[in-house]
């Protein structure tokens, strides 16, 4: 059996996310497409080999022939989305951020835990080799007991019209970088940490363009999160995780097929690691077929998203904005 996928909307991610890997992973076939535009969706689908499309989202989740969907829709409509998609009985792998805010992921987890539908959110970069490394490294204990933990994603992105720009759509800075550094941060500190303080820079009254926030773990490490959508750090994708031991740091923990370097010191003694060039996104298919089609768990699961939405919560309110709603 196939897994047979869906795309809600012909976003310009999913090329890279779903079609792309999906053209060479045997278990899963994108069979449909639908976007507000039909014409929008009739070109996606003759551009990638898309054999169905759909009038509307509401068809494509009707259709009976297709077992997930794919929803990479604007942020503030994840959660109204992955809850329809639940509701039509498809299993669903959904673009990061889960929800617009905490409360709309645990509406959304508890139809997840009630049902017998796998969702996922799609950080993709937690299933390659080198995340599952740095895990392995902390979790050792290699670097002795944790004291601080460092992550950061701020790129460039000078279109201040872009929808990620648009509150209305549960835009902002920590939303579509940020979400990534507090996932890491959540991740290879080892528990999900309480908001000190955070401070952002604003492209308008409510949406950030970059935050920086300082973190607090219960077991008493502490952490720093920096994100930017347009700030003086045009490119920083990093990780660095600091122990009673030694240290470890990561260039690039988001997209490693493109470059990467993870390099741990302990004591006088300093070594490099290098990974697959295999994308981070194809790993995600992976596993999400695996946990349809073999009932295999999930490492980012609806449960794993309201700790992020949790954390992302605190930060807007810590900096003084008001919470993302859904669209």
């Amino acid at each position: 059996m196939s897994l047979r996928i869906g795309v809600l909307g012909a976003a310009r991610i999913a090329p890279a996310a779903l079609i792309k890997p999906a053209a060479s992973n045997a278990d899963v076939e994108v069979v449909a497409v639908a976007a507000r535009s039909p014409e929008r969706a009739q070109a996606f689908a003759t551009k990638h080999g898309v054999p169905r499309v759909h009038s509307s989202y509401e068809a494509l989740l009707a259709d009976p022939d297709i077992d997930a969907v794919y929803n990479p829709l604007p942020n503030g409509l994840h959660g109204r989305w992955t809850r329809a998609a639940l509701e039509a009985g498809k299993h669903v792998l959904c673009e990061k951020p889960f929800t617009a805010n905490a409360a709309e992921a645990r509406e959304i987890a508890g139809l997840a835990a009630g049902s017998d539908r796998v969702v996922m959110e799609a950080f993709h970069y937690r299933y390659h080799p080198l995340s599952l490394r740095v895990e392995e490294i902390v979790a050792s204990g290699e670097l002795g007991s944790l004291q601080r933990v460092e992550t950061a994603l701020c790129f460039p992105l000078p279109k201040f019209s872009d929808i990620r720009y648009n509150y209305d759509l549960a835009g902002g800075a920590t939303m579509d970088a940020g979400c990534y550094a507090v996932h890491m941060a959540r991740i290879f500190g080892g528990e999900t940490p309480s908001v000190v303080s955070a401070s952002a820079k604003l492209r308008s009254p409510r949406v950030d363009r970059a935050m920086t926030a300082e973190l607090a773990y219960p077991s008493g490490h502490t952490g720093r999160i920096e994100c930017s959508m347009w700030s003086s750090s045009l490119l920083k994708i990093s990780a660095k995780v600091i122990g009673s031991r030694g240290s470890l740091a990561v260039l690039n923990p988001v997209g490693p097929q493109a470059y990467h370097r993870l390099s741990v010191r302990v004591g006088e003694t300093r070594r490099t690691e290098k990974f697959p060039r295999r994308a981070s996104y194809a790993y995600q298919l992976d596993a999400f077929a695996a946990a349809v089609l073999k009932g295999e768990p999930v490492k980012t699961s609806a449960a794993d998203a309201v700790e992020t939405m949790t954390v992302i919560d605190e930060i807007y309110r810590a900096a003084g904005l008001p919470l993302r709603e859904p669209s």
